[in-house]
């Protein structure tokens, strides 16, 4: 469990189902399968990695932990409010977990590499497949188990300290917002710049609405 939710006000605020876990992992299996995330071109080079309209007025930073079971959850959910909301889009930072590791910088280092290689469509698919494959807490993905298209361009990349990098520089963004637990989202305005961070763990849908609601109406004045 993350630190965020052992919190009176996250445990009451998010009660997850008993079978969330269960069946987030036939969600993300059909998303492994399902058509390319929307794209406009030219496509962007990552990191950090977008997902959704390269347009969209609002994004939605996601701080997540590869080994965190909360994010695994959350995972397709998220994706799905996305691809229903074109006014928002969804970058991806890493924050992994000291009690994860080593399996949770391994896992980011593993999808880092992917969207290095193949850009931002191998990079989410990366992700569904470590979530997938995961079996969480920091336990990683077992040995005899190897990603898909683990060409040797991705190989170098892995032998390489560039996706060390990455990730080190998003988690310290993330310690110096204040950002602690995972998943934590951030919400930005891209016309005024302005943003919100919201209460760590699973923000439901007409949550994240409220949120921009709100950063609409600082806008306004209201």
């Amino acid at each position: 469990m993350e630190k965020s939710w052992r919190s009176p006000y996250a445990t009451r605020r998010y009660l997850w189902p008993v079978l969330a876990v269960a069946t987030v992992f036939v969600a993300i299996l059909v998303w492994s399968f399902s058509p390319s995330p929307r794209v406009s071109d030219p496509e962007p080079s990552g990191p950090p990695w977008l997902y959704g309209r390269l347009d969209a007025r609002f994004t939605v930073i996601a701080y997540a932990d590869l080994e965190c079971p909360y994010c695994q959850a959350y995972f397709p959910v998220l994706k799905q409010w996305i691809d229903s909301h074109p006014e928002a889009n969804w970058q991806w930072h890493h924050l992994p977990l000291a009690f994860h590791e080593p399996a949770a910088t391994q896992g980011a280092r593993l999808v880092e590499c992917a969207g290095e290689v193949g850009g931002r469509t191998a990079f989410w698919h990366a992700i569904a497949w470590v979530y997938q494959h995961t079996r969480g807490d920091g336990q990683g993905v077992s040995a005899n188990v190897e990603m898909p298209g683990l060409t040797p361009a991705v190989q170098a990349c892995l032998d390489s300290t560039r996706p060390d990098a990455v990730i080190r520089a998003q988690a310290d963004e993330a310690a110096h917002a204040g950002v602690v637990a995972t998943p934590s989202l951030r919400l930005v305005d891209n016309h005024t710049g302005t943003d919100l961070l919201l209460p760590a763990g699973p923000i439901e849908g007409d949550a994240l609405l409220s949120a921009i609601d709100l950063l609409t109406s600082a806008e306004d004045g209201v």
